[in-house]
């Protein structure tokens, strides 16, 4: 009997809403799932589909990224070595701009000489290879470049307005700082990924991260990381419309009915048999 009583109890509970979580926390929590389940299929299992039907030939920018990075590590260890990485991929902020632009493409292969090698190798080819397994591979190398370069030009714009400006100017000193690194191609890739396969959690890990470090720090390669999530956005953003746009497109082009014809009547134009 007290059993009965007790079920009966529950079963009113119940139907009042209390043997359920509230409405709003059920929803945050599906909201949560959801996210993950996306997330999970976007940044793992399709890219893990990708390999494995492609093969590591598809991994070849990353496998080549890092085979850049320790092989100017090595080179830059010896004095001879380290004039020529300085001639190839040192990019500075006085160089002229045509100088700066030639060597941005090795400078990415440059190793920042305050960052350990082995970090920024691992970082570099992750984000490599998941950007060249779900964007392909010229459009990784297109982000790439496009975010570094960025980072590149903006810098020469802070050098020029000077000192103030709300902090956004920087002093000429800034200008003989040695940058070089892939840092700035990591962040925007990772960036661009996120936010085509829209993924928050990776973005928060990955570019929001950076946005607090550039705030906290307020250096050099903060300033030019801030500016790669930015460039990362824009051109994943200007990717969302067109490819939107696209399948928005009819495949068949849609031919419209002249105004005067109607349906069973015959144009003036067609030939009807007589007799």
């Amino acid at each position: 009997m007290d059993r009965l009583r007790a079920h009966k109890l529950w079963g009113d509970l119940a139907g009042q809403g209390h043997g359920r979580p509230r409405g709003g926390l059920w929803r945050v929590a599906a909201f949560v799932g959801r996210t993950l389940r996306g997330e999970w299929q976007g940044i793992v299992v399709d890219p893990v589909r990708q390999l494995r039907r492609r093969g590591l030939p598809a991994l070849f920018l990353a496998f080549l990224a890092a085979f850049g990075v320790i092989f100017f590590h090595a080179l830059a260890q010896r004095p001879a070595g380290a004039v020529a990485v300085r001639v190839l991929g040192g990019v500075k902020g006085d160089l002229p701009l045509w100088l700066a632009l030639l060597r941005t493409p090795v400078s990415l292969y440059v190793p920042a000489l305050d960052l350990p090698v082995w970090g920024g190798i691992t970082s570099l080819s992750l984000a490599f290879a998941l950007a060249e397994l779900i964007l392909g591979r010229a459009r990784t190398l297109v982000v790439s470049y496009a975010t570094t370069i960025a980072g590149t030009l903006m810098v020469r714009v802070m050098i020029a307005l000077g000192p103030g400006w709300g902090g956004l100017g920087l002093s000429r000193e800034v200008g003989q700082v040695l940058d070089t690194g892939p840092s700035a191609a990591v962040v925007g890739l990772f960036t661009y990924v996120a936010v085509v396969q829209r993924a928050p959690i990776v973005f928060a890990l990955t570019g929001g991260s950076m946005v607090w470090e550039s705030i906290a720090v307020p250096n050099l390669a903060g300033r030019e990381h801030l500016i790669a999530v930015g460039t990362a956005i824009v051109l994943a953003l200007f990717h969302e419309r067109g490819r939107k746009r696209a399948s928005a497109r009819p495949l068949l082009p849609v031919r419209r009915a002249e105004p005067g014809a109607r349906a069973g009547r015959p144009c003036p134009d067609d030939h009807v048999p007589v007799g």
